[in-house]
Order: C-alpha cells, then structure tokens, then sequence
C-alpha cells in the first residue's frame, strides 16, 4: 500500500523495548510491523493536515483522525477498543511565547503504535525523543503515556512556582514602589492564572478519567504511575486556585492603598485650601477699588495686612494640630 507522505511528518521512530530507538525512513512506514518496535509517528498538522494518509496507509477510524487533526481542543481522554484518543495541554515554554498561551497534542496510542499530533512545538515531546536517543526512554506505549503526562505536569509545576514567586515579590515589594506598576503586574499574573487554569482542570478531568478507565492497554503499574501524575495535576490546580486567592487579596489590598493614597492628596489639599481660605478673603477685601479701607493711606498698611494673614494662617495651623488633623 503506497500513498503520498505528508510534509507534516517530523520523525518516525521504532521504540526498541529498552529504552531506545531507531529511526524510520518516512518511505518504510507503510512496510512496518509490530514485531519491528512501537512505531511512534509525529506529525506537524498546522498548515495540511494528512486526513487522507492517516485513514489509508495509518488505516485510522475516521473519529480519530479528526480528532488528531482539530484545530483547538480541550484536554480529554476517550478509552477506544482499538486504543487510547488523549489529548493533552503543556505550557508553551518556547522561547518568546506566552507561557499560558498552552499547546495541544493529540494522541492516538494502540499496544504497537503510537500516533502523536501538534499544530505548535512542544518541548516536552522533544525531551521524549531525546531521552530515546539516549537509550533511556520508555519501553511500552503506556510507559509513553505516563512519561509524557509526567513531563507536561513538571512545566506546568514550573509555571506554578513562578507564579507563587512573582506574587511573593509584590506582597514583599517596598511601600515606596509604584501602586500602579505592581497592579498593573497583578493583573497580568490574574492573567495568566485564568488563562492556564482553563485547561489544566479539563487535562485534571481527563487524566482521571483515564487512569479509571485505562482498558488492556495499561499495565497496572503503568495506571498506578498514572494515578500519580494525575494527583500531581490536581496539587497544581490546587496552587493555582490558591494563587488566584492571593492575587484577589492582594489587588483589593493595593485597591485599598490606592485609595488611601488619593485620599490623602484629598486631605492635603483640603488643609492647604483652608489654609489660604481667610488669606483670600483679606487680599479680595483689600483690594476692593472702594474708599473707606483701613490702612489705605498709611504707609504701614501693607506690612500691618500681612502680619494680620501669617497670624491667622498660624492660628489655623495652631487648630489643625489641636484637632489632631495634622
């Protein structure tokens, strides 16, 4: 059987059973067979998705080759009796991206295959084909499942630290740092919380789902490590609905030193503005273009009107300090 290889096609690897792997010439896939190694095929489906060759040469139901080519997806798990559909989010630690700008990847794993998807690089996919070079990678498909779910959970956890550090660092900022500046840094840091959360309490959901309902696929121990990993995403959703809190509490906290802050230009003002209240009242008295003004024709008189407005300007000051407004 012989079709046109995708473009998309990243790498073709036959797992050995030891922790290693060979590469396959994308032109022997169609010559492949079990007793050759687990096939992992991965394949770029961002610009022409190989619906075609996945149902033809990869002999695909049509459901899953949807799934491995849906342009967004939410982190699932369906339990198929031909094999696993998971699909998976990671936090986009490529350089120069948004870290909750998380990417997908889609999985099709059966006993002696393994088909993997992505529309965006994902490291964590790259760590598992190195670890392979390495002779130190996994030796069954369910043992590539839980490695997999184990290295997406350890970026995430990453992201939870930096999270819980940059958070630390505004409680702990000095008094005389910016309000402005440190909302403005909450609100991106709220941000992103929302934006990862969104997927990692569905990839919670669906990793529950599958270590409940793993079929003849997993081992026991496989499930078991499984279970672990899932319990581990369940701990960063936890830290990051505790991270949400905090940063809640900490923008009502700067919301209300904002407040105060405005509040005492207010008062400020306000003090300055009785202040020079009376002192307004005596130069608009005395400049009145009228006869009859006292001082007028004394040349003493300008000296008398301004001991007249520091004296009352002290006495109110005098008051101020009295009534404790000062």
């Amino acid at each position: 059987m012989t079709s046109e290889l995708p473009n998309g096609l990243l790498h073709a690897l036959a797992l050995d059973g030891t922790g290693g792997a060979r590469s396959i010439a994308p032109a022997d896939i169609d010559a492949w067979q079990p007793e050759d190694g687990l096939l992992w095929l991965h394949l770029d489906v961002a610009e022409r998705p190989p619906r075609e060759w996945m149902q033809t040469v990869l002999d695909l139901d049509p459901t899953v080759v949807e799934a491995l080519n849906a342009d967004e997806t939410r982190p699932r798990s369906l339990t198929l009796p031909d094999g696993l559909l998971t699909v998976l989010r990671g936090v986009n630690t490529n350089p120069g991206a948004d870290p909750e700008d998380m990417v997908s990847i889609r999985l099709w794993i059966e006993r002696d295959r393994i088909i993997s998807t992505r529309r965006r690089r994902l490291l964590s996919v790259q760590d598992l084909k190195e670890q392979l070079e390495q002779g130190l990678g996994p030796k069954t498909s369910g043992e590539f499942l839980s490695e997999l779910i184990g290295r997406l959970a350890d970026r995430i956890g990453e992201f939870v630290d930096t999270i819980e550090d940059a958070l630390s660092s505004i409680e702990e900022s000095e008094a005389d740092d910016s309000v402005q500046v440190r909302r403005m840094s909450l609100g991106g840091l709220r941000r992103q919380i929302a934006s990862v959360r969104r997927f990692v309490a569905p990839q919670r959901d669906a990793l529950d789902r599958l270590y409940r309902n793993p079929g003849s696929l997993l081992s026991d121990s496989e499930t078991d490590s499984l279970r672990e990993e899932a319990d581990r995403v369940t701990r960063y959703l936890e830290d990051l609905d505790l991270a949400r809190e905090r940063a809640v509490v900490l923008q009502e906290e700067l919301m209300n030193e904002l407040a105060q802050l405005q509040n005492t230009r207010m008062y400020v003002l306000s003090v300055v503005a009785a202040v020079f209240l009376p002192l307004t009242f005596v130069t608009g008295l005395l400049g009145m273009n009228v006869g009859g003004l006292p001082g007028i024709g004394s040349p003493r008189g300008f000296l008398i009107a301004l001991v007249v407005m520091v004296a009352t300007s002290a006495v109110m000051l005098i008051y101020f300090r009295y009534r404790k407004w000062l």
